[in-house]
């Protein structure tokens, strides 16, 4: 079997047409709202950014765990 590839390694992204596509530019213009969470999750935070979505949730884990025990 012949398993040689059409594009050469390293060589720039190009579309159906055979021109230089910027895959990063254009994925930054991309606003796609169906793949940001998975952004968001592959995509490595600060440490101080994940510390402050944890206490923000633990704020509204409190919060709901009050209601619950005022019987709201």
């Amino acid at each position: 079997m012949n398993n040689e590839s059409k594009t050469t390694p390293n060589a720039p992204p190009t579309d159906t047409s055979g021109k230089p596509v910027n895959v990063v530019e254009r994925d930054l213009e991309d606003r796609d709202d169906d793949t940001r969470g998975v952004d968001e999750v592959i995509t490595p935070s600060s440490t101080r950014v994940k510390e402050q979505d944890a206490e923000e949730l633990q704020r509204k884990v409190d919060e709901i765990e009050r209601k619950v025990a005022d019987g709201n």
